[in-house]
């Protein structure tokens, strides 16, 4: 099944991926279902395709609750690498993500303030980095409401 999860959500068939991703994401809001594969998912994250890492950001954000084992202690400066991504889009994923974690996970909200606060966004478009600004203040405001 771990081979068969990272096939899917790396076809070359993204809409299918993408749906698949959906399940697993509303189904990991709700149960741990898919908590045992957080490995699986975390390997992911440097995949070369953008598309794949964002759906691995999300994935790992919606499991953040069902970490009783603090797998996230291993992975977080790696999550936290995609602030920057080359691709705008990812960058904007993973930063959206980070509310959902330190929601769920107040021990990182630190970690996570200062890699935000710190983002050097100067490698991206005019187009985009205010769009990734915003994303950054939505989500430190969200945060400092947690912590």
């Amino acid at each position: 099944m771990k081979d068969h999860i990272t096939a899917i959500l790396t076809a070359k068939n993204d809409q299918y991926a993408c749906a698949i991703t959906d399940e697993i994401l509303a189904k990991s809001r709700e149960t741990d279902q898919w908590y045992p594969y957080f490995d699986e998912f975390a390997a992911l994250l440097n995949h070369p395709k953008s598309l794949v890492r964002n759906r691995a950001l999300h994935i790992l954000a919606a499991n953040a609750a069902w970490d009783e084992e603090n797998r996230f202690d291993a992975i977080l400066p790696d999550f936290l690498s995609h602030i920057t991504d080359e691709k705008p889009i990812t960058a904007r994923q993973c930063i959206q993500s980070l509310a959902v974690i330190g929601t769920e996970k107040p021990k990182y909200i630190p970690q996570i303030l200062f890699c935000l606060k710190s983002a050097d966004l100067s490698k991206y478009k005019d187009s985009m980095r205010p769009l990734i600004e915003k994303d950054i203040a939505a989500t430190i405001a969200a945060l400092e409401k947690v912590d």
